[in-house]
């Protein structure tokens, strides 16, 4: 049996890369395996490494919720909670974690980089110190795969390798190395309008991204009006090197209807994108708009959204806190037993 975790960031418009890139995968995961344990977090505790709007954060951290179970992951298979509701416990590991993280290996993350630009000596200690959270995150649960995308790939290792550092300093094969998952047809989601940019809500430009709160209409708009090149589909998948809107549309197209790439290219070669974005726009609204109708719906009546979180951490604890009593007990602490 997998014990499966992940979870998003509470920020607002999640967008097509995130259905495509990761919650899709997940449901596909829990509904294909019924046997494994899947644990799903709202992880709020990292949102604030960076400035937020905290009147917004509980409001975002349902909004998210939300967004998990309208795409399919059940509540009575899956937990659904917010970190911070069991915060006290990854809190707490993270710091015995950072006891035995090197700071070469952070200072490695390209993450904090990217982040902190040239404000790096303005950064915060948490900033810098997320990848060892997201170590805790995981190893709480002694999580054996995680779904992941790209651009986390580098803070899963670094989880791997404490987890290592804590075998073999305590000579027990006790936390599990986690491997990671990097599913789906579209692990990376480019933009509507540039091809060489991954769809981001942060883009300035909202026809950049097809956002799981548009309407039918605005998304059909926005497929429309999505960049491409005057050349016809090509008839082989190597035919989309040097078109990145061209593969990117044909990506998203594969990834919504479960299909091949090549699948999709034999079905479309030769035609212009006149014809193709019909049949993208038409596929997508079926794939997001229920999606979009039963977000509303909870978020209308945030009581049934509240007990999924509630009941989620309840069960999350009680996985966690055997782990982290036997982690302390392995470390040598004292406790009243």
């Amino acid at each position: 049996m997998k014990r499966i975790l992940s979870g998003m960031q509470p920020t607002y418009q999640l967008h097509l890369g995130n259905y495509l890139g990761a919650l899709k995968n997940w449901v596909d995961l829990q509904n294909a395996e019924p046997e494994n344990e899947n644990l799903y977090c709202v992880v709020d505790m990292h949102a604030i490494t960076m400035p937020y709007d905290r009147d917004s954060l509980a409001k975002a951290t349902r909004e998210i919720a939300a967004a998990y179970i309208a795409a399919g992951i059940d509540p009575k298979k899956s937990a659904i909670f917010a970190q911070s509701s069991v915060g006290d416990l990854h809190g707490e590991l993270m710091w015995l974690l950072a006891t035995m993280t090197q700071i070469g290996k952070l200072n490695r993350m390209t993450q904090f980089k990217d982040k902190a630009g040239k404000n790096a000596e303005k950064a915060g200690l948490g900033l810098y110190a997320y990848p060892v959270l997201m170590a805790a995150d995981i190893l709480i649960y002694n999580a054996t795969h995680v779904p992941v995308g790209e651009d986390q790939k580098q803070h899963l290792e670094l989880a791997r390798d404490i987890a290592a550092t804590f075998n073999h300093r305590y000579e027990k094969e006790f936390f599990t190395l986690p491997e990671p998952m990097i599913m789906g047809a579209a692990t990376r989601v480019m933009s509507l309008r540039d091809g060489s940019q991954k769809m981001s809500k942060s883009a300035e430009s909202d026809m950049s991204r097809i956002n799981l709160t548009d309407t039918p209409e605005m998304i059909a708009d926005k497929i429309k009006r999505a960049k491409t090149d005057p050349n016809p589909l090509p008839d082989s998948v190597e035919g989309l090197e040097g078109r990145p809107e061209a593969a990117n549309l044909i990506t998203i197209y594969a990834a919504m209807n479960n299909q091949t790439k090549e699948q999709v290219i034999a079905e479309f070669a030769g035609k212009q994108f006149s014809e193709f974005k019909p049949k993208l726009s038409d596929l997508t609204v079926e794939k997001i708009a229920p999606i979009t109708a039963r977000m509303r719906e909870l978020l209308a009546d945030q009581t049934e959204i509240d007990a999924i979180l509630k009941d989620g951490a309840e069960k999350a604890r009680l996985v966690a806190e055997p782990i982290l009593t036997e982690v302390k007990d392995i470390m040598g602490f004292w406790s009243l037993k």
